[in-house]
């Protein structure tokens, strides 16, 4: 399946989906543009599901992504336990009024409860 460039090459779109799914473990719900947003889920669908299977090279393969070793440890003691019984769907995108600024569309992203 074909996934958005988001208009930049690979390594700065790479560094991009690692901050924003940094953000919203961290945070629980980020604002960001409706493209990030999409891109961001399957991110954050993955993370989550690396979480729930638990094991070492899992917990690995998470930090190697995500930017803060804090972060990964509250997404493998918290979140992954909030999610066991949970087959997908961990992330919800709401859309809001466009950016003032560039009329950018704007949507939230936040995990479920």
């Amino acid at each position: 399946m074909a996934r958005s460039r988001l208009r930049r090459v690979s390594g700065a779109r790479k560094a991009l989906l690692r901050s924003l799914v940094t953000a919203l473990f961290q945070y629980g719900r980020i604002t960001t543009t409706e493209s990030k947003a999409k891109e961001l889920r399957h991110v954050a669908d993955k993370m989550i599901s690396l979480a729930k299977r638990g094991d070492l090279h899992a917990r690995r393969q998470a930090e190697a992504f995500i930017m803060d070793r804090a972060v990964t440890k509250k997404l493998f003691d918290e979140t992954a336990k909030k999610y066991t019984e949970r087959n997908g769907g961990y992330t919800r995108v709401l859309k809001l009024e466009a950016r003032l600024g560039d009329n950018a569309p704007q949507a939230i992203i936040e995990l479920v409860d």
